[in-house]
Parts: C-alpha cells; sequence; structure tokens
C-alpha cells in the first residue's frame, strides 16, 4: 500500500459511510476555511456539482462559483450549467465566457500532456483574475477525485497522465490553499454523496466530463472547426444513445475528433473529411473500464447519422478497447 492509498483509508475507512463522511467533510471544510473566502471551478460535471453542493452547506455565502466556457464544451452545455445553479439551488455562479483566449494559449500545441498543462495553468489565472474582482479571496476550490490523483503519479503511483487539477497546476497560484472536498474519493462514491446531499438523480448520475473538456477528444492542434465539429458528433450520439435507452448501459460515452481525414463520397462527388471515433464504456471507479456491446446495427445507424449530418466528417469508427491498456479519454 502507497503513501496515497494509506492516506484515503485513513480519510475515507476501509468501507465508506456516506452521511458520516458529509458530516466529517462540512467540519473540514469550516475548519480549514473559517470566515473566509472560496472560489470554485464549476465545470458542470459530477464532481464540481458535488462540490458546489456540498462547500455551500458548509460555508453558504463565503462560495462563489467559477464557470469557464473555454470553447472546449459540450453543446448547449454553458446554458445547462448556467439553468441548474443559479435557477435550482441558488449558488453564486459567475459565468466566463474564454473561448478565444483558451484557444490562442493551445494554438499549435499537439502534445496531450502539454495541451492538459497548459488548460489547466489557465484555468487557474482566469479564477485568480475573478477573485481580485470580487475582493480578498484565499481558496481555491476544486472537483478533485482519487482516481486524478493515482493517474497524476502523486503518492507512490505511476503517471499515467497529468490531469489538469493535479499536474497541471502552475507553482505560484495566487490562493492560500486548494479545498478538494471528494479528493480521496472514487467516483462511486462521489455519486453516493451527491444523492444523499439532495441533488437530483439525473445530475449525480450524469456521465462525467473532464474538466479540459472536448481538449482531450480532440486529437492534434484544438481549432473552432475542429471542435464544432466534434461537438454536433457527440450530440447526435448521445442523443441516439438516450433514445435507445442504452445511456443507462454506460457510464461514459461520447465522441472523439480523430484529427486523421479519410477519402468519402457525398452528392456523388469525392470528400476529404475527418474520422469520428466513437466510444461506449461500463465502469463504477473508473480505474478500470469494460466496453459497452451496444447493438451493431445501432452502432451502423449512428455512423451513417454522423457522417451524413455532420458536414466534414464522412468516417466513423468504434473505439472497443478496454481500460487498460487505453485510457477512457483518448488524450
Amino acid at each position: 500500500m502507497n503513501k496515497a492509498e494509506k492516506e484515503r483509508l485513513a480519510r475515507v475507512g476501509a468501507k465508506f459511510n456516506v452521511k458520516k463522511y458529509i458530516a466529517e467533510e462540512i467540519e473540514a471544510i469550516r475548519q480549514q476555511v473559517g470566515d473566509k473566502k472560496v472560489l470554485l471551478a464549476m465545470s458542470g460535471g459530477v464532481d464540481s456539482s458535488v462540490c458546489a453542493v456540498l462547500l455551500h452547506k458548509a460555508i453558504g455565502k463565503q462560495l462563489t462559483c467559477v464557470f469557464v466556457d473555454h470553447g472546449c464544451m459540450r453543446l448547449n452545455e454553458a446554458k445547462e450549467v448556467k439553468n441548474i445553479f443559479k435557477g435550482k439551488f441558488g449558488i453564486n455562479l459567475i459565468c466566463v465566457s474564454a473561448e478565444k483566449r483558451f484557444l490562442e494559449k493551445v494554438a499549435g500545441v499537439t502534445e496531450p500532456e502539454q495541451k492538459r498543462k497548459i488548460i489547466g495553468g489557465e484555468f487557474v489565472r482566469v479564477f485568480e483574475e475573478e477573485a481580485k474582482k470580487l475582493g480578498k479571496i484565499e481558496f481555491l476550490g476544486q472537483g478533485t477525485i482519487y482516481p486524478d490523483i493515482a493517474e497524476s503519479g502523486v503518492g507512490g503511483h505511476k503517471a499515467v497522465k497529468a490531469h489538469h487539477n493535479v499536474g497541471g497546476l502552475p507553482k505560484d497560484m495566487g490562493f492560500e490553499g486548494l479545498v478538494e472536498p471528494v479528493k480521496y474519493l472514487y467516483k462511486d462514491e462521489v455519486r453516493a454523496v451527491g444523492k444523499a446531499l439532495g441533488i437530483p438523480t439525473n445530475m449525480v448520475m450524469r456521465q462525467p466530463f473532464p474538466g479540459p473538456g472536448l481538449a482531450v477528444r480532440c486529437l492534434g492542434e484544438l481549432t473552432k472547426e475542429k471542435l464544432d465539429i466534434l461537438r454536433k458528433a457527440d450530440f447526435i450520439f448521445r442523443e441516439e444513445m438516450a433514445k435507445a435507452k442504452l445511456d443507462k448501459k454506460a457510464q461514459q460515452f461520447f465522441a472523439v475528433m480523430t484529427n486523421v481525414k479519410s477519402v468519402g463520397v457525398r452528392n456523388g462527388a469525392r470528400t476529404f473529411g475527418y474520422v469520428i471515433a466513437i466510444r461506449a464504456v461500463s465502469t463504477q471507479q473508473f480505474v478500470q473500464a469494460g466496453v459497452v456491446q451496444l447493438p451493431f446495427k445501432f452502432v451502423v445507424d449512428v455512423a451513417g447519422k454522423i457522417a451524413t449530418q455532420v458536414k466534414g466528417v464522412n468516417r466513423v469508427v468504434w473505439d472497443i478497447t478496454p481500460k487498460p491498456p487505453a485510457t477512457i479519454e483518448w488524450e
């Protein structure tokens, strides 16, 4: 057992008790924060959503959530986040539109780890700027979970990839410290905490979406053109999964922009378009993942819809690789 695993066991225990964890974490947050303020990085995903409600329960108005639209969100994602958190929960939420800023920062960058670290570093810069506008804010809140720490090579683990909220943070952050309420939990435990806090099931069971967003599903250089193509392809795949009631069988499913082009035919003429990959996995703790055996006819139909309805795409492939040896995300 390495150092990180010992820390997790000491914090969570051999058997996870949801109510006990919530009570202890609320007290721990209050002890750490005191009467100071917290700025939470809100992505709209499960982890940051649970953190937002947990922090709000612990410190109330001392919390401000910032949602950064970095241009790598799914279709309609920004609008949904605003409606849910400002409307239902009444949490103080600031939305920052920063697509141009982020895409300029990663222009020309193709190496996956470099992209992650640039995006992670720029996230913190945005939060620092927002914190200055709000006055003195001492802490940065994050939805870091245990697999993020393990995969980033912390605490004796072998590094797989640097998660932007672990290995991508700049050393000169303008905050007194980090508040990470679910850092010792696996994904299924985070969901259990969310349900116990009263977060709606459809939000708690929402499939994970990485902090860098579509940046880790868009291979090669990030451009608005490629991201817009990916957004549309991903929307079709997710919509068809829901219509076929296959979304309950997979914990994560999405489309990937492979950055590969191939020859195709449209309206009797030659095309040279992008290849999109689709992926659906089944997992509980996201440390390992199996492939969801989607009906072959469904896969063929989805491929046809994406290739004919999304301009710039003329071929779709199906990723059927488990984790390991692959990771769930492509980058």
